[in-house]
This record gives structure tokens, C-alpha cells and sequence, in this order.
């Protein structure tokens, strides 16, 4: 098993009982996996990419308990310790943990995007909240127009909602 898998099966555990939640960080993780190589990530950008897609929703369940909301700001201020608290757990890398909270803590604020690994993450939560939210042309527009910014993200962008749009 991969490291990877072990951290899906992880999530999988600590969501347990929730499959709304497992299915979307499946969803985002699939998007970001392939969009990631569709970019040409090396090997340790690649990881840290999925593991932040992995557990870029961590912090809803914390955010929910203390404070009746999964709101994105709160996502991202419980998120990096429940974050970091199961990384460490299975013996992730310190900086790749550090990486990945450091992504987890902002993957709802789009005006600092610092990286691929970013980028690829904002824009794959993005294909699957504009599904889950019944987002219609006009809101998938403006995110094709202000969110996304790789190849891969607009090509799946326009494939699965504008299939007839030009870039």
C-alpha cells in the first residue's frame, strides 16, 4: 500500500459514517491526481498535491463541533491541526506536512496562490463544488474566468460544464 493509500483509508476513517464527505475529498483528489500529472508535477509536488486534496476538508467536522458551521473560513482555521495532528500519525514527511497545512489552511482564499500545488488544489475543489453546489453557466463562467488558470483545470473546466466553449 502507498503512502497515498494510506492516507485515503485514513480520511476514509476519520469521516467515517459521512459519505457526502468521503465521496468529495474522492472526487477532489481524482481531479487533482490527473491534473497534477496533466501538469508534469515532479514526484514530490505530485504528493504533496494529493495529500493536500486528501485533507483539504479536514477542518469541517472541528468547525462544525465548536462552532455549528463548515464555513470556508472556518475550514481553514481548524483545518491545519487536525491536519497535521493525522499526518504525523503516519509518519509523513515534517515538511510535507508542513506543505500540505500550509494548503489546507488557505484552500478557500484564491488571492495568494503560491504554488502548483495551490493552484491545482483550488482549482479541483472548484470542478467538484461547481457539481455538488448545482452551480449554473453563469457562475461556472465567472470561476473559468477568475479561478481557473492551468491547462488542465480549464480543458475539464470546459469539458464538463462548457463543452461547447472555446478558451
Amino acid at each position: 500500500m502507498t503512502d497515498t493509500d494510506r492516507i485515503f483509508l485514513a480520511m476514509t476513517d476519520y469521516f467515517a459514517g459521512d459519505p457526502r464527505r468521503i465521496q468529495h475529498f474522492t472526487k477532489v483528489h481524482a481531479f487533482a491526481a490527473l491534473m497534477g500529472r496533466m501538469e508534469g508535477l515532479d514526484a514530490r509536488t505530485q504528493f504533496i498535491l494529493e495529500t493536500a486534496a486528501l485533507v483539504h476538508d479536514i477542518g469541517i467536522r472541528r468547525a462544525e463541533e465548536l462552532y455549528g458551521s463548515s464555513s470556508g473560513a472556518l475550514q481553514e482555521q481548524e483545518g491545519p491541526a487536525e491536519a497535521e495532528r493525522l499526518l504525523r500519525s503516519l509518519d509523513v514527511e515534517p515538511a510535507v506536512i508542513e506543505r500540505v497545512c500550509h494548503l489546507v489552511g488557505h484552500h478557500h482564499s484564491y488571492g495568494s496562490i503560491d504554488g502548483d500545488d495551490y493552484r491545482l488544489l483550488v482549482e479541483a475543489d472548484f470542478l467538484v463544488n461547481l457539481h455538488e453546489d448545482g452551480e449554473g453557466e453563469r457562475a461556472v463562467r465567472a470561476a473559468l474566468d477568475r479561478i481557473f488558470r492551468t491547462k488542465s483545470g480549464r480543458r475539464l473546466c470546459r469539458t464538463m460544464f462548457l463543452p461547447d466553449a472555446e478558451d
